[in-house]
Formats: structure tokens, sequence, C-alpha cells
């Protein structure tokens, strides 16, 4: 945990605290959290003015299109084809909640305009009403689970302390990658993030099972929640050891996880041949180790030794695994035997951390998972979240210079640390805020 001196000296100059202080002066604190959202919801539109992946490049187009493509598909297709229909054009390769929610979205834009959504003869539909529908679809998701959840967030931890509650609102909702990729790129990880952020809601609150179902919920939508996993397992088994009826909530934990899971997969569990097809779709393992040229471990080895050539796919995985459960283990274990807000905020940063250097199969935006929680830690750690926010968009430089993304890349960036920091570091400041981080 950092010093207090430098954490308030960073945040000092923030332009936040004297609006927050004319607000209070005028008595008009209340307009607070509609002013914040307001600003977020802006600031999400200009963004979703640019262009997205896939723009204008046939004959795959890209993201967009596999977004699109899933909200086709869903609609007009029964479950057994959700996850084998001509997997060539984008096969759905998520877990079901991400279809049931492409199932939603498409019924809806099918009620407007049966075009956007007809089976196959829609491919590569660009125009202006469907790419509007299809921005609003980002927007409303994340304006019902995401944003809500960081308000609540926000509230659960800092209660009546405006200044530290609505500072961290305005910097987590206005954290620079996850607009950026949702929003530019165009992706739907704020419902995953909001998923696993109402679950810490729930666990700080001593809600556990109900976080248990909002974990599943995080899972069922992108497999990628898993680099949550061992801290949030950790957290709640050591939370089994410490309440008073800690057998009775293991009881309870391992139902909700049952039946939430059981449900999600319920149109498959009738064909084992099905449900075998979605796990496999799901957990792509014959991709490879990596992805493009993301910054993790193994594409930095790969400069220097060809992994990949010199090692199987089976040893590429064994490779993988034995590393990232190394990587997690002391985090882990010391959550469990010491479970507390403050823990399980960092080995949420440590594992999702972890998983993104070492696990298999790692793309660009999996830098999202470990932001989520540093960013929640940014009154605490604030220099250090600084650094990580500020490194993880650099490592997103690539994606989105090929997207056309690089204005709104710097603006997003120059905005969030202007928020932080006002551009007012000293050097004294500067200094003392780094060593607090090394």
């Amino acid at each position: 945990m950092s010093k207090e001196a430098p954490t308030l000296s960073l945040l000092a100059n923030s332009p936040i605290r004297p609006s927050l202080q004319h607000l209070v002066q005028n008595h008009t604190l209340w307009t607070a959290p509609i002013i914040i959202l307001l600003f977020a919801l802006v600031v999400r539109w200009s963004i979703a003015l640019n262009p997205y992946s896939g723009y204008n490049t046939p004959p795959m187009y890209g993201d967009y299109e596999a977004q699109r493509h899933w909200m086709e598909i869903t609609l007009h297709l029964p479950f057994s084809k959700w996850y084998t229909y001509d997997l060539q054009w984008w096969g759905l390769d998520y877990p079901p909640l991400t279809a049931y929610h492409s199932w939603l979205c498409g019924l809806i834009g099918s009620k407007i305009n049966p075009a956007w959504f007809a089976l196959d003869e829609s491919r590569g539909l660009e125009s202006a009403e469907s790419k509007l529908f299809m921005r609003s679809t980002v927007v409303l998701s994340e304006l019902l689970i995401y944003i809500p959840a960081v308000f609540a967030f926000c509230q659960t931890l800092y209660g009546n302390a405006y200044f530290k509650k609505y500072t961290a609102t305005v910097l987590i909702l206005l954290q620079p990658a996850l607009i950026l990729i949702d929003h530019g790129h165009f992706q739907f990880n704020h419902l995953m993030l909001g998923f696993t952020l109402w679950a810490i809601n729930c666990f700080f609150t001593s809600h556990f099972v109900a976080g248990a179902f909002f974990f599943c919920a995080a899972l069922g939508f992108k497999q990628m929640a898993l680099y949550y996993a061992p801290a949030v397992f950790a957290f709640l088994l050591g939370r089994c050891f410490t309440e008073r009826a800690g057998c009775w909530l293991f009881i309870q934990l391992g139902l909700a996880v049952v039946f939430s899971l059981g449900l999600l997969f319920l149109p498959w569990l009738g064909s084992l041949q099905d449900l075998a097809q979605v796990v496999h779709r799901v957990f792509p393992v014959a991709r490879g180790l990596y992805e493009d040229k993301v910054a993790n471990v193994w594409c930095a080895i790969n400069v220097v030794i060809k992994l990949r050539q010199i090692l199987s796919l089976e040893s590429t995985v064994r490779l993988s695994l034995l590393t990232t459960l190394l990587a997690i283990l002391p985090t882990a274990v010391h959550l469990g035997l010491r479970p507390s807000r403050k823990r399980f905020l960092y080995a949420l940063v440590n594992t999702s951390l972890s998983f993104y250097l070492f696990s298999f199969q790692v793309h660009e935006k999996s830098i999202l998972l470990p932001l989520l929680p540093a960013t929640l830690l940014v009154l605490e750690e604030p220099t250090a979240t600084a650094l990580f926010v500020n490194t993880a968009m650099f490592s997103m430089f690539p994606l989105l210079k090929r997207e056309d993304l690089v204005l709104p890349y710097f603006i997003t960036i120059l905005l969030w640390n202007w928020l932080l920091t006002g551009f007012k570091w000293s050097q004294k400041n500067a200094i003392e805020s780094f060593t607090t981080v090394v």
C-alpha cells in the first residue's frame, strides 16, 4: 500500500477536486453522479464515431462483423447449430451467455429492420443505420451492467467520502483501454467485466452466493474471466473457513456454481456431442500459444527462441499451464489464508496479470482483465495504476493503429492522465510517488 503523502500529492492537482468543491459550495453535489454519467456517455459516443475493427475491409471484415454475424446466426438457427454453422465465417467461439446476448440484440434489431440480420445475405453489411444500431447495443449494454457496477463499487468502498467516491468513479469509467476496445474496436468486454465487478460488490457486502452467480455470468459471457478464477476461489474458500457457518456457505456456493453453469449450458446438455463442440469452440487450443504481437512472455521470448517451432502444441500447452500455476500460486495461497477486501483486489491484479503473461492463447485485448482490478485501486495506488494503464495502452497501440484509432487513442490517454494529475507533477512528488511503487 502506498504512503498517504505521495497519494494525496499525486491527486492534489486533479481537476476533479475543484469541480466537486464547486458543487458542494453551490449545494448541488447531488448532480455529481448525473454529470459523471453524461460525460462518460459523451466520451463513449465520441469514440463510436470513429472506425471499427474491419471497417470497409472485405472479404472477412473484422470483429464488428463477427459480433453482427453472431446476432444473425443465433436469431435464425437452433441451439444445436450455433457453434457449428459455417465456422470459416466468424464461427461463434464464446460461451453461451454471449450467444444469448447476441440473440437478444439480433431480435431487437430485426424488429427495426430484418435485413440487418438476414441469414447469410447480411454478411459484411455496413449501412449507416445498422452501424448506429450496433454501436447503440454496446452503449446500452454498458449502461445497464458495467456503469452501475462502477457506481456501486465506489459507493461500497468509499461511502459518504464524496471526493474519493466520485474521483474513483470518474477515473474508472474513463479508463481509456476499455472505452477504445469496446466503443472503438467494437466488442462487449464491459459485460464480462461488469458481471465480475458486480461479483466483487457482492463479496464486499458479504453476499457471497449472489457474487458466485455474477462471477459465473462473467465466465458464461467470456471464458477469459477464468483469469480471475484463482483469486475468486481462494477468497471464497478462505471465507468458508473464517465464517461461522462456513460449511453451509461452501455447500451454497457449490450449488450456486453448478446451477448457474447448468442453466447457461442447458440447451446443449442433452447431447454430449453438442456440448463437446461448445467446449471445443470456447477453448481453441489448436490456434497456438498466442496471437499477433501480444505483450506477454511468450511473444517476447519468441524474438530470441522460436518456441512454436521447437516445441509441439501439447508441450507449449503444458509449459504455459505450469508457468501460469507457479505465478498465481503464492497470491492464491496468501489470499486463501488471510482473505480481506484489500488482498482480494490485489490478488485479482496478480492472478489476471499472471494469466496474461504466461497462459495459452493470449490476445492483446486480454490486458483489459488485469486493468480492471488495477484501475479499481487507483486511489490506493495512483502511481502504479497510472504506470500500468499507460503501459497497457502502449502495448495496444499496434492494434488500434491498424484500425485508424490513433487520434482517439491519444485523446483518451491525455484525458485520463489529466483527470488523474492535472499535468502538474512536481519533480519531488514524482520521485516520492515512484519510490512507493518500487
